[in-house]
């Protein structure tokens, strides 16, 4: 059977935990390395509801991409998941800027679900690459290209600036990325797509000619599940490996 440890050691094959951002706690968050996995549960974040699905799904460990705790904890209670994992004797292992940065990780999936290819490292941020200048396979306008972005990433709601330029070349950052278009810009891409975009950016690129594309955080790192299942099954065949039902975009639209 496996142990967390076992399946730690192999996430940090093909996303380096020592490759995460010095602000973020990518690793084993909850619970120990010896701990016996039958089940994983995955989910973008680990939520009190994801915690409770895990509970009552047998699951032994989950797997998100968010840390289940990100900021120093002052108190501890009952509600917060990373303790009601732990209560459960659930393990969480969260793999979040190394897998941001890693050949193959969260912006090469965001580029196959986008059909772009990337050229190179969008910028270097503490000397990991973070994002990509990619290139579209026809020349598009900034109203298709958002339309696309909706449909492949299957968002609720796409924002964006237009701009009256062909756009041929497409920066790319998972989740959120807003104030790296100027970068996208520097390198000569007329597009970039990321999420969290604040209004002073969408001002300042919509006056620059350029079209910044809000697709949303979750929408741009929801994409995780099924390569990250499709990895673990494949060194892990006896894994039982799903895909969390509780979590899911929770902003609503009206």
């Amino acid at each position: 059977m496996a142990t967390v440890g076992e399946i730690y050691d192999y996430i940090d094959t093909f996303a380096p935990f020592s490759q995460q951002q010095s602000y973020d706690n990518s690793g084993i968050c909850v619970g120990g390395r010896d701990m016996p996995v039958k089940k994983v549960l995955t989910a973008l974040d680990i939520t009190k509801a994801v915690a409770d699905e895990a509970a009552l799904g047998g699951f032994q460990l989950v797997i998100s991409h968010h840390p289940v705790i990100f900021r120093p904890l002052k108190c501890l209670t009952a509600e917060q998941p990373a303790v009601a994992l732990a209560n459960s004797g659930i393990a969480a292992v969260c793999a979040h800027t190394s897998f941001d940065s890693a050949q193959g990780g969260m912006n090469d999936l965001l580029a196959q679900k986008l059909g772009l290819k990337p050229l190179q490292t969008l910028v270097y941020e503490e000397g990991k690459p973070i994002g990509y200048v990619c290139t579209a396979a026809f020349e598009t306008s900034a109203a298709h290209l958002a339309s696309q972005c909706k449909k492949r990433l299957g968002c609720k709601v796409v924002r964006y600036t237009e701009t009256p330029a062909s756009i041929a070349k497409i920066g790319i950052c998972s989740g959120s990325g807003g104030g790296l278009w100027r970068a996208a810009a520097a390198a000569g891409c007329q597009a970039m797509v990321t999420g969290d975009v604040k209004h002073s950016d969408f001002v300042e690129a919509a006056d620059n000619g350029f079209c910044l594309i809000d697709a949303g955080h979750f929408y741009t790192e929801n994409i995780f599940h099924a390569a990250l299942a499709e990895k673990l099954a494949e060194e892990f065949p006896e894994l039982v490996i799903e895909r969390s039902k509780a979590f899911t975009d929770p902003v609503s639209v009206i």
